[in-house]
């Protein structure tokens, strides 16, 4: 993708950019959006699946076995099982390896072109793993799922970013963790209800991965390119004439004089990873470009998400009821997506993110004490203990979904605070760092860096 540049004049004109709210563009957003649900209904089926009785004894009757068994020392570690853990954890290594492949594909050719890659291998892997006869389709499977969402997660925010109109592009974004979180909700239901189905439920659960994949890809042959990257790919005209339809207006000139300025000056960037490097751009890149996205993943979210039937499960839950109560996290998190999207311009980020780490910490603080008091003896937890888990996870999944979930991609509000920030601004997908330093002379000078997009996809809307 293109790497970072200066630009003066570009955000000083973001005040005469005109659009309307076309049929174009919502349409564009919809099956774009769709990238999220891939990834969300694999988080929410695969957990499922590995909880289902049927797939166990098909194709790892010793797990099977351990949990069928009452543990008279400890009910910990039922689910250790090696191949197991390849089988869930193949996915995510293929999404982080073919990410650097799809960053090359998105930037050579566009952002439609990893979106139908990552859909066409996303079915492909679909296919394989509900026909799977032995644990290598399974595995096959899974690494094609894997390579589709690493396709689908780099090219879907960046495309929504790119298509979005300036002053709501923050709202947009969030298109994408909402249809993570509704592709996990319905996996949940769909677990809940093919659970009934024997022997060969969990076949359609993972299966039914495949009409996601199929709209994203049907649709996808009618997306537009967007017009950042026809500039960046020397197609000026045809960038004028997306950005004139999407935007519903032919008063685009600043807008699209702003595109152009801002790719030229990331082609003049010769090393612009190694410009993240500079002192003067460290805390940015340390703390809003790797420490919060890290933190996002550390808060141990994704293993809630993905294995919570397990979860259940191994707390005393039948395989019914684990699946029904992953339905009530599920729910949760699509509950507190809709909420950070209706509320958190008005309350702003800063607020979210101290709120509701207030929370997560409490809950689990009080679900690791009652896991410690109460559970691994090979006794069933009492009804009460159970209904406060679900509650206190249900209550950790809200706060997570309004907080960092959605707002994680997002640099924290107090980086403004330190000295080399001036001002932060989105633009079409790039950040642009106004800082603050001396020349020669000892006067203070304007700067202004574009950071790598592979690392910035979501506009920030500072309140």
């Amino acid at each position: 993708m293109a790497g970072g540049g200066f630009v003066e004049s570009g955000v000083g004109r973001a005040h005469l950019y005109e659009y309307k709210i076309t049929r174009y563009f919502i349409f564009s957003c919809i099956v774009a959006a769709m990238g999220g649900s891939l990834f969300g209904y694999d988080l929410g089926v695969s957990g499922g699946v590995t909880s289902m009785d049927d797939f166990l004894i098909e194709f790892f009757p010793k797990v099977y076995r351990r949990k069928q068994a009452h543990l008279e020392t400890t009910d910990y570690c039922k689910y250790d099982n090696q191949i197991l853990t390849l089988f869930t954890s193949s996915l995510y290594l293929a999404a982080l390896v073919f990410t650097f492949g799809a960053s090359y594909i998105t930037r050579s050719y566009g952002r439609r072109a990893s979106i139908l890659c990552g859909s066409v291998s996303f079915f492909i892997g679909a296919v394989f793993n509900a026909a799977a006869q032995n644990i290598a389709m399974l595995i096959i499977g899974r690494v094609l799922l894997g390579i589709g969402i690493g396709f689908g997660n780099q090219a879907v925010p960046l495309y929504l970013s790119e298509m979005a109109p300036a002053k709501i592009r923050g709202a947009i974004n969030q298109l994408f963790q909402f249809t993570t979180c509704l592709g996990i909700l319905i996996a949940n239901l769909l677990n809940y209800g093919v659970e009934k189905i024997h022997p060969w439920g969990w076949r359609l659960s993972l299966g039914l991965a495949t009409v996601p994949a199929a709209i994203m890809f049907i649709g996808g042959l009618f997306l537009p390119e967007t017009p950042n990257s026809l500039v960046e790919q020397g197609r000026l005209d045809e960038a004028r004439r997306v950005l004139e339809k999407v935007r519903g207006t032919r008063k685009i000139d600043a807008e699209f004089a702003d595109l152009i300025e801002a790719s030229d000056s990331a082609k003049a960037i010769k090393n612009p990873f190694r410009n993240l490097l500079q002192r003067k751009n460290r805390p940015q890149l340390v703390i809003g470009a790797l420490g919060i996205p890290a933190f996002q993943q550390l808060t141990g979210m994704n293993s809630i998400l993905f294995y919570a039937p397990v979860i259940f499960q191994s707390l005393g839950f039948g395989s019914t009821a684990s699946l029904y109560s992953s339905v009530f996290t599920g729910g949760a998190l699509v509950v507190a997506t809709l909420i950070s999207m209706a509320l958190v311009d008005k309350f702003g980020r800063r607020a979210f993110f101290i709120d509701a780490s207030i929370e997560m910490i409490c809950c689990s603080v009080a679900i690791a004490i009652t896991l410690a008091l109460k559970f691994g003896e090979g006794k069933v937890l009492p009804k009460g203990i159970g209904v406060f888990l679900i509650v206190a996870i249900c209550i950790f999944v809200l706060a997570y979904g309004r907080s960092w979930g959605p707002l994680g991609c997002s640099l924290s509000p107090q980086i403004r605070d330190l000295p080399i920030v001036r001002r932060l601004d989105l633009h079409h997908g790039q950040l642009y760092l106004l800082s603050l330093a001396r020349d020669k002379a000892g006067s203070y000078r304007r700067d202004t860096f574009s950071m790598a997009k592979t690392l910035v996809l979501e506009e920030i809307l500072w309140t």
